[in-house]
């Protein structure tokens, strides 16, 4: 089973993994930072005053730049800080970053901190494996090891051989390897390198048997998919181009550049492309997305063994749909007249539309994932924004439930004809366990298993409804130490996404474990925008109703204030991506709301953020300024151009990277300069800047210790939690 929906999510502008997303606020700030500020607040001074000796934060220079939107005229006074490369722009990055280190490094209690984080990601990692003929191929980490290394299993139960070694590829670990796909035979592996936390990779091919790789290397660029053919002579794969994706035909032994185009000529930029080949190479389904939150897609098909045409399926409905094969049988999940999606099924001979039958209707819960596995249909649902596994015969019929351990997140992975299904389950306190399901026994048993250095019995989980400005009913979990006082005192890391369907489910994370035991609420919000509660919940939160996700957001710092959860002193949020702007919206709106924000990869000039990277993707969710009707929503909400010089903002800690090349990093440089420069208060606003990492995952773990050390470092200091 491959899984589009995954491959949208990787271009999303909010694919930050929602389980590593953390969130900040406050107000009551000021006599519990006076009670801990032992020896940065010196620092803390110097960092925010340009005029010092210091130089912390750097002066930064002022343009005259105005662009015009019909007649309105807009200011972009740091318009230079979107040239990444020219030597000011570094120089200024540098004089950042040393003022946010020399901040950073005198919070007290960071080492025991980091140590606590260490520990928690020092532990083996194992990945969903991906079976071919009994051959298990696997991604593991070990405790003592900086990146995961690509494994494979002769057998279930066999010993673990190693066959990718990423350790080696560069002295800082910067560079990291993922499992693209495998030949049906399990004869030969296709896995990506990646530099840095760019989004873009090569494909390599590796010869199992004889533990090599071969000649064969796909170009560097931006992946959708990657199918290898059953008899292992090629692959299939769609990637971005400069005129937009393609797919095309990869013989093995042959030049890259010689690769027969398959698919997509034609196709724009903002377009991406998905194909799926059935499990005996004779069908190739072509997934067509209008963007990332693919308000529209377009099916077609094609008889590749016997060089059949493109057929069309569907590409004629404003309406989202999901290719999926089992055997010679085409699915399609579909909102199309379902908001909460309904699943079809089809002959792949003949795939039109008036040959469809629906196989599982429309229910009260959302269709969060599809899987056709061992001549079943493995569906997952949502059921108030926690996983739940169904399963039923090919036709729909005989539904039953798979057990889970607890509530918490789920994802599935298996093939047609294979009676193992396999899924990854999480939760809050449920570090990430990888399962086994035997479809014909019905039995479940563990395949690999998180061992973290927890006690998942001190912890609990509420689910908690509050209401939104327009009355709606908003879901949003909490999560923190047995025991927690109703005193309005606790610090507290809101976080939400809010966007291009996106669902915010529970989730193991190591960093809001370290938290939660420092006495931390966690509170995950159920935004409209994001995909909990079906497509109707996906499109209040886009577009013209983007200000319903804020407003969604806001409410939920308000239902923790008033219900004695903590004050605005102690609240802080954090976001990233998509989230990034959710935060540095709730900023511009409500800053007497939060005392501390952290601001992860951010989209913030929606004014320009279309021009750059992979921002034509995200105009189906945002809209485009170059509209003069979609401008003027875009305009109300858009944080860069909603700072008003003198207010009291609450302190800011941006993170970003060069290695980003999803979401522009220059949105975090410019927001950072321009409260610097206009900020009312003495609240620092700091811009932590990574010189390699990005977006898209990778990154050695002390890397990902060192990021987590630095935000909660802040956020402890920030929010008055003692050293202890």
């Amino acid at each position: 089973m491959r899984s589009f929906k995954g491959a949208i999510l990787g271009l999303m502008s909010g694919s930050v993994r929602r389980h590593l997303q953390l969130p900040l606020v406050s107000r009551f700030w000021r006599v519990a930072f006076a009670a801990t500020c032992i020896f940065g607040c010196a620092t803390i001074a110097r960092a925010q005053s340009s005029d010092s000796a210091s130089g912390c934060p750097p002066k930064t220079r002022v343009d005259d730049v105005v662009d015009t939107y019909g007649s309105v005229k807009v200011a972009d006074p740091y318009r230079w800080l979107e040239d990444q490369t020219s030597p000011e722009t570094r120089a200024w990055i540098d004089a950042e970053n040393k003022c946010t280190e020399a901040v950073l490094e005198h919070v007290p209690g960071r080492g025991d901190l980091r140590k606590r984080i260490a520990d928690l990601y020092h532990t083996d990692n194992y990945s969903l494996p991906l079976e071919r003929s009994g051959r298990y191929f696997f991604t593991k980490r070990l405790a003592d090891q900086d990146l995961a290394l690509i494994y494979m299993r002769r057998g279930r139960t066999g010993a673990d051989e190693l066959l990718v070694d990423p350790l080696g590829w560069s002295k800082d670990h910067s560079a990291s390897t993922t499992i693209e796909g495998a030949s049906h035979d399990g004869k030969f592996l296709y896995y990506s390198r990646r530099e840095g936390g760019q989004d873009e990779v090569t494909i390599h091919l590796f010869d199992v048997d004889a533990h090599r790789d071969l000649a064969d290397v796909l170009p560097s660029a931006t992946y959708f998919s990657v199918e290898p053919t059953p008899d292992g002579h090629g692959v299939y794969y769609t990637r971005a181009t400069p005129d937009g994706p393609r797919a095309y035909y990869h013989a093995i032994g042959t030049d890259a550049a010689t690769d027969k185009l398959m698919f997509g000529d034609g196709l724009s930029k903002e377009r991406i492309l998905v194909l799926d080949l059935s499990d005996d190479g004779q069908y190739v389904a072509y997934l067509v997305l209008h963007g990332s939150s693919a308000p529209q897609s377009e099916i077609y098909i094609q008889d590749v063994k016997n060089h059949g045409p493109v057929v069309t399926v569907v590409n004629d409905i404003p309406s989202t749909f999901y290719p999926f094969f089992g055997g010679h049988t085409l699915y399609v999940q579909t909102n199309w007249n379902a908001p909460n999606w309904h699943v079809f099924a089809t002959d792949a001979s003949s795939p039109t539309r008036e040959h469809w039958r629906e196989v599982i209707a429309q229910s009260h819960d959302t269709i969060d994932q599809l899987a056709p596995v061992g001549g079943k249909l493995v569906t997952v649902y949502l059921h108030n924004a926690t996983s739940q596994i169904i399963l039923t015969d090919a036709d729909g019929k005989n539904a039953k439930p798979a057990e889970l351990p607890a509530l918490g997140s789920v994802a599935v992975s298996g093939e047609w004809d294979s009676h193992e299904l396999f899924y990854g389950f999480t939760g809050f306190n449920y570090p990430n366990t990888n399962f086994v399901y035997d479809i014909q026994s019905g039995h479940s048993s563990i395949w690999s298993k998180l061992n973290a250095p927890i006690d998942p019995s001190i912890f609990e989980t509420e689910q908690v409804r509050y209401t939104s400005k327009d009355g709606t009913k908003i879901s949003m979990f909490l999560f923190h130490k047995k025991g927690l006082k109703l005193d309005a005192a606790n610090p507290t890391i809101l976080t939400g996404y809010g966007g291009f369907d996106v669902s915010e489910t529970p989730g193991y994370s190591p960093a809001m474990i370290a938290w939660a035991e420092k006495g931390g609420l966690y509170a995950v919000a159920n935004l409209r925008g994001g995909g909990e509660y079906g497509e109707a919940w996906h499109r209040a939160g886009m577009g013209a109703n983007k200000q319903n996700v804020f407003d969604d957001f806001i409410a939920a710092a308000e239902y923790l204030v008033a219900n004695k959860y903590t004050n605005p002193g102690k609240l802080a949020i954090l976001g990233g991506s998509n989230g990034g702007l959710l935060v540095g919206a709730a900023l511009a709106q409500r800053p007497d709301l939060f005392h501390a924000i952290v601001c992860l990869y951010p989209l913030l000039d929606m004014l320009r953020y279309q021009k750059f990277m992979d921002g034509a993707f995200w105009v189906s969710e945002y809209g485009s300024s170059d509209k003069p009707d979609e401008f003027q929503y875009i305009y109300k909400y858009s944080p860069y151009q909603n700072v008003k010089k003198g207010t009291a903002y609450p302190s800011v800690l941006f993170v970003t990277g060069d290695g980003d090349t999803r979401v522009a990093p220059l949105h975090a440089r410019k927001m950072a300069a321009l409260l610097q420069a206009d900020t009312g208060s003495k609240n620092p606003i700091l811009l932590l800047y990574d010189t390699k990492s990005g977006h898209s995952g990778g990154r050695p773990v002390t890397k990902t210790i060192d990021e987590y050390t630095d935000i909660l470092s802040y956020l402890t200091w920030q929010l008055g939690i003692p050293a202890q």
